[in-house]
C-alpha cells in the first residue's frame, strides 16, 4: 500500500481553485493581448549551461537539475571530482524563470523576429527553496517582454499593465515601486567599489528581511569599510516624494555619469505624461532586485499593506541579456506576475466576483426519461448561447439532486414535471433567492443571463 502524497512545495488544485486562477490568468491574458504583446511558450526544461550563472550564486543553488537517463554509469566513473560528477550525471534542469529561456529563444530564432519583438509567457518554473506562504517550488510566473527597442516608452507601459491587471482585479492598496541599476551601479563608483556591485546589491535587496543593522553586518563581510558603508546607509535612508529623491540622488551621486544617466531615465517614467495611473509609481532606492541581469529600471509590485504577502510581481531592463548567447546590442526590458501569490492575495481579501466562483449556471433536474428528453434539447440550446447547463446523471430524488446543486454552487435549477410538459412550461427555480416561476421555453436564456 502507497501513501499518497505529493512533493513538498507543489500542491493539487480543485475546481474553484482553477476558476479563480483562470480568472486571474484571463485578466492577465487579456491586458497582455490588449497591449500588443504575442503568446510565447519554451520548453519545462533548459540544457544547464543555458541557466546556469544567469540568477547569481543563490539562484544556482536553488535550480532543480534533472537527472540524465540511460548509461551515465562509464561518465560516473571517469569523474574526477564533485564538479564532473555533476556535470556527467545531469545536463539539464527544469527553468528557473521565464526570462533566459526566452533571451534563448530569441538568439535562436532572431533571423524570423521582426523587431522590436513584444512576447508574453504563462507557464510553470521550479526553485528548491523553502516552501512557505506565497512561496512554492511550482509556480506560475506570467511575463511581458520588450526586445530589440532601447525608448523608454517600454517601461511606461509595463508599469500601465501591472496598473491595468490590478485594478481590474479589484486590487487597492498595492505599490508599484521602481528604482535604476544604473543608479545602484553609480553608488558602488562613488565608494570606489564598482568590482563589488553584485556584493551591494545582494545585500541590500534583504533589507526587508534582515533589516538596516544585518545589512551592515553582511556588507562587512562582503569587504566594505565602514566609510563604504556609511554612504551606503546615507543612500538607503534618501526618503520624501519621487522628485524630492531625485534630488537628494543627484547630491549624492553626481560624481558618478552612470548614475546621473539612471536617475534621468527615472525622471522620463516618472514625469513622461504618457498614460494615467491609478496608482502612480514610487522611488524606492532600496530596491536592488539580486537578478544580475539586469541593468536599467527595476519595478516591484507591493501587495497591500493589509496582507502580510510582499512582492507579487517584478521586473527590470535588461540590456544585453542575449549577449550571454552570443548576440551582442539587444536590449530588453520585461515584467512579470507572481500568480500564486496574487491568487493568495484576492482570496484573504475576498476579491474574487461570483463568476471566478462559478461553473454551471444551471441545472436541469432528471425527472424521467419523457422529461430529461426535452430537457437535453433546451440544455443543448443554453449551451449553443454559452451559458454553461448539465442534466442531472440520472432520475433520482429530487432532494439528492438539489444537494448536488446547492454543494456546486449553481444558482439555477430547471423543473420540468409532467405539470409543465402538459402546460409547454417550464419551472425556473433560483437557489440563491428560493423564488421559482414557471416561463415559456423560448424565455429561458435571456431569462437566465
Amino acid at each position: 500500500m502507497i501513501k499518497p502524497g505529493i512533493p513538498n512545495g507543489t500542491r493539487d488544485f480543485g475546481p474553484v481553485v482553477v476558476r479563480k486562477r483562470n480568472y486571474i490568468f484571463r485578466t492577465i491574458r487579456e491586458t497582455f493581448e490588449v497591449f500588443g504583446f504575442q503568446p510565447l511558450e519554451t520548453p519545462a526544461m533548459e540544457n544547464l549551461s543555458t541557466l546556469t550563472g544567469k540568477y547569481g550564486e543563490e539562484g544556482d543553488k536553488l535550480m532543480f537539475k534533472i537527472l540524465d537517463n540511460g548509461d551515465i554509469f562509464p561518465k560516473t566513473q571517469a569523474a574526477t571530482d564533485t564538479k564532473s560528477l555533476v556535470s556527467a550525471i545531469t545536463e539539464k534542469a527544469l527553468r528557473y524563470d521565464l526570462t533566459i529561456p526566452f533571451a534563448r529563444y530569441v538568439v535562436m530564432n532572431q533571423n524570423e523576429l521582426a523587431l522590436p519583438f513584444k512576447r508574453y509567457q504563462m507557464q510553470p518554473v521550479w526553485r528548491a527553496d523553502r516552501p512557505q506562504r506565497g512561496r512554492y517550488r511550482e509556480f506560475y510566473q506570467c511575463d511581458a517582454d520588450v526586445v530589440g527597442s532601447n525608448s523608454l516608452l517600454n517601461e511606461v507601459e509595463l508599469l500601465l499593465i501591472y496598473d491595468t491587471v490590478l485594478t481590474k482585479l479589484g486590487l487597492k492598496g498595492y505599490e508599484l515601486r521602481i528604482n535604476n541599476r544604473k543608479i545602484l551601479s553609480g553608488l558602488a563608483e562613488v565608494i570606489g567599489k564598482p568590482e563589488l556591485l553584485t556584493d551591494i546589491t545582494i545585500s541590500i535587496d534583504k533589507l526587508d528581511k534582515i533589516g538596516a543593522e544585518g545589512v551592515r553586518k553582511e556588507l562587512t563581510t562582503r569587504g566594505l569599510t565602514d566609510a563604504d558603508i556609511d554612504t551606503i546607509e546615507t543612500f538607503l535612508a534618501i526618503s520624501g516624494t519621487s522628485e524630492e529623491k531625485l534630488a537628494q540622488l543627484q547630491t549624492l551621486l553626481q560624481s558618478s555619469p552612470t548614475a546621473l544617466k539612471g536617475i534621468e531615465e527615472l525622471s522620463f517614467v516618472l514625469n513622461s505624461g504618457f498614460g494615467t495611473f491609478n496608482t502612480t509609481p514610487e522611488i524606492d532606492v532600496t530596491l536592488a532586485r539580486g537578478l544580475n541581469y539586469y541593468t536599467g529600471m527595476i519595478v516591484e509590485v507591493k501587495a497591500p499593506a493589509t496582507v502580510k504577502m510582499g512582492s507579487i510581481g517584478g521586473g527590470g531592463r535588461y540590456d544585453d541579456l542575449t549577449g550571454l548567447f552570443g548576440l551582442k546590442g539587444i536590449s530588453g526590458v520585461g515584467i512579470s506576475f507572481g500568480v500564486d501569490r496574487i491568487y493568495d492575495v484576492l482570496e484573504e481579501l475576498q476579491l474574487f466576483p461570483e463568476e471566478a466562483r462559478q461553473s454551471t449556471k444551471v441545472l436541469f433536474l432528471n425527472l424521467g426519461e419523457a422529461s430529461a428528453r426535452t430537457c437535453f434539447n433546451y440544455m443543448m440550446q443554453l449551451r449553443a448561447r454559452g451559458i454553461a447547463s448539465e442534466l442531472f446523471h440520472e432520475n433520482a430524488k429530487m432532494d439528492k439532486q438539489l444537494k448536488y446543486a446547492n454543494k456546486r454552487d449553481i444558482p439555477y435549477v430547471i423543473i420540468l414535471g409532467d405539470a409543465e410538459l402538459q402546460e409547454g412550461l417550464i419551472a425556473v427555480k433560483n437557489l440563491n433567492t428560493g423564488q421559482q416561476e414557471k416561463i415559456k421555453a423560448e424565455e429561458l436564456a435571456n431569462y437566465i443571463i
